[in-house]
This record gives structure tokens, C-alpha cells and sequence, in this order.
């Protein structure tokens, strides 16, 4: 790409993201120290993804869903996983009606630009699978007839990382169907002693203000497909997910020859998917668009390498056995691959 097209593509990122910029300045006037959060978050939305969050209760997790849809103007809708919950209650059913003789389908709640999927391992596999198509097709199907869901659409989807017994792990090849997991850690000192000042009130807490639409999400999408990767980043990406997986090192690229990594052969079931490569290269598009960059950097990659491969990976036994987790053994990964 040319020196003057990338310029003149820089000017066109700074007014597709103001927007952007916008509904994150007005979620961080609601929800203090969840900036991470926030971003990722929008940048789901941007690179057309699905949010699984993983942390304790009490993290603003549903508030920061919540507050993105009012920023855009979106449908919001909220599902409770539970043990009893059926397909159905997610999707929609075909209801009877004794007066005409006549079936009519009622639309279930999945139906909205931005959905919160809470608790989602609360409820059995059948429930699971039941967002699976909406997911994936952005269509539900009852009674054989197919319904467009909202465009944009959003799944963010949480669970609980204690509390495991009588829960329902979700499968990795729906594990796969999320861009992002995101661990939702505890704030800061500070950042605590801002949220108390914010909500501990008897009255309600400050209300969201739409300062953006949806169709702002959309003309992002389409930035983000003219956001330039040079080919080393390309060629970056494949390495890094290559290296997830067993017994994969010879096919690196010409630019790791020689680099030993340390044995992680044995820690590894199964490495990432090559819907790994695909969603790594997509969002780090949109974080460069996002950082009003015309063009992604290493540093793009790296900064999403752990949410976006850390469910893709199955550890093995000696993993469990050595208290070795995902994001070690992609820290791992990220420290000894040559980066361009």
C-alpha cells in the first residue's frame, strides 16, 4: 500500500472510530476499572464476535452489556441459564391457538442486537446448543421456518470459575464459536474506591446516554476490512497459532527456523483451530482501528493472543499435573517466536 493511500485511509479510521470512541468514554462515566472490558467488548461488535466472560460475581459483567446497548440504541436482551431452562425459552416456539385453529411462532428473547447469555454453563448441553445457530448463522430456525436475527448481533455469554458443582461445561466446539474469552479480574485500590463513590447511593445509578447507533457499528465492520496487514503479520498470526499444536513445528514459517521452543508438546491435547487464525487477524484489524491506526503492528497480535486462544487449546494431563494453564504456555509462545 502506498505512503498517500495509508495516509488517506488514516483520516477515513479517525472518523469511523470517533463514534467508537464515544460510547467508550460514556461506558467508563458508568463502570469504573473495566477498561480492558470495555474494549473488548466494542471490539467484538466491530469484528461481528461473540464475549465469553469468565469471573466471580459482583464485576459489572452484566452492567457493561447492559450500558453498550443503551449507548448505541440497541435491543438488549438478558437470558438466566438454569438447570430447568429449555431450547425453547431461548429460541422461540410455535404456540397454538384454540380460537383459529392455527399455530403462531413466538420469537424468543435471543432475538435482540446484543444478548447476555448469564450463567451459561448453568444449563444443560441441549440449552447450549440452542445459541449455536444464532450464533454462528445469525438465524434461529422454528418449526422448519428461518428468522433473521438483528444485525448487529452480539452473544456475550458468562460463567462462574467457582461454584463448578451441578454446572454443565460448555463443549469445545461451541468453546470455538466465542471470539474472546475474557477473565474479568478485580479492580484496582482506586479503581474500587471509584465504583463505591459511583453506586453506593440509595438512589438509582447514573443512567447510560445513547451517543452513537448501530449503523455506526456497521460502517466500522467495513472498516475494518480495509485496515492493512502486511504479510509478516500474516505470516506472525499462522506461526503463533501453529505453535499451539502437537507435533506442528516443522510447518513454522522460514522466520522461526531456529527457534527452539520449550517443550509444550506435552502440555497440548489439541492446539487452535484454524478459526483461531481467522479471529486473531480479524480483531487485530479492529484494535487498529479502535487505536485510529490505518494498520495492524505486532503488538495488535500480542495484546490479543491470550483472549483469543486460551479456550482454543486443550491441555493435557501433565499440564494439570504442573498447575500449567493456557495463558502460560501462550506467554510462553509469545516470548520465544520471533516476532517481525
Amino acid at each position: 500500500m502506498e505512503q498517500n493511500d495509508i495516509q488517506l485511509l488514516q483520516q477515513e479510521v479517525r472518523h469511523v472510530a470517533a463514534p467508537l470512541h464515544s460510547v467508550r468514554g460514556e461506558m467508563g462515566r458508568i463502570i469504573a476499572g473495566q477498561d480492558m472490558l470495555i474494549e473488548r467488548l466494542l471490539l467484538a461488535l466491530i469484528t461481528d464476535g461473540h464475549v465469553l466472560l469468565e469471573g466471580v460475581p459482583g464485576l459489572a459483567k452484566t452492567l457493561a452489556v447492559k450500558t453498550l446497548s443503551k449507548t448505541l440504541s440497541g435491543s438488549f436482551s438478558r437470558l438466566q441459564f438454569t438447570p430447568d431452562l429449555l431450547p425453547a425459552d431461548v429460541i422461540g416456539t410455535r404456540i397454538y391457538n384454540a380460537a383459529t385453529g392455527e399455530f403462531t411462532t413466538r420469537i424468543g428473547p435471543v432475538s435482540a442486537n446484543i444478548v447476555l447469555a448469564d450463567e451459561i454453563n448453568r444449563a444443560p448441553a441441549k440449552v447450549q446448543s440452542a445459541l449455536l445457530e444464532a450464533m454462528q448463522e445469525k438465524q434461529i430456525t422454528i418449526g422448519g421456518e428461518r428468522f433473521a436475527l438483528p444485525d448487529p448481533f452480539l452473544v456475550m455469554a458468562t460463567q462462574n470459575p467457582i461454584e463448578q458443582e451441578g454446572t454443565y461445561p460448555l463443549p469445545e466446539a461451541q468453546l470455538d464459536r466465542f471470539m474472546f474469552k475474557l477473565k474479568v479480574d478485580y479492580p484496582s485500590r482506586s479503581e474500587e474506591a471509584s465504583v463505591v463513590e459511583r453506586m453506593a447511593h440509595p438512589a438509582p445509578p447514573p443512567e447510560a446516554l445513547a451517543v452513537a447507533r448501530m449503523e455506526d457499528i456497521v460502517e466500522a465492520r467495513k472498516m475494518v476490512d480495509r485496515i492493512y496487514m502486511d504479510e509478516k503479520i500474516v505470516e506472525y498470526i499462522l506461526d503463533l497459532v501453529i505453535a499451539t499444536r502437537p507435533g506442528q513445528s516443522k510447518s513454522l514459517s522460514d522466520r522461526q527456523k531456529g527457534v527452539k521452543l520449550s517443550g509444550i508438546g506435552h502440555l497440548v491435547s489439541f492446539g487452535a483451530s484454524p478459526r483461531a487464525s481467522i479471529a486473531l487477524a480479524l480483531a487485530a484489524k479492529g484494535l487498529a482501528l479502535l487505536r485510529e491506526r490505518a494498520f495492524v503492528l505486532p503488538q495488535d497480535v500480542k495484546d490479543l493472543a491470550p483472549d483469543i486462544l486460551r479456550h482454543r487449546m486443550v491441555l493435557s494431563y501433565e499440564a494439570e499435573a504442573e498447575n500449567i494453564d493456557a495463558d502460560a504456555i501462550i506467554a510462553r509462545l509469545l516470548s520465544e517466536l520471533r516476532t517481525p
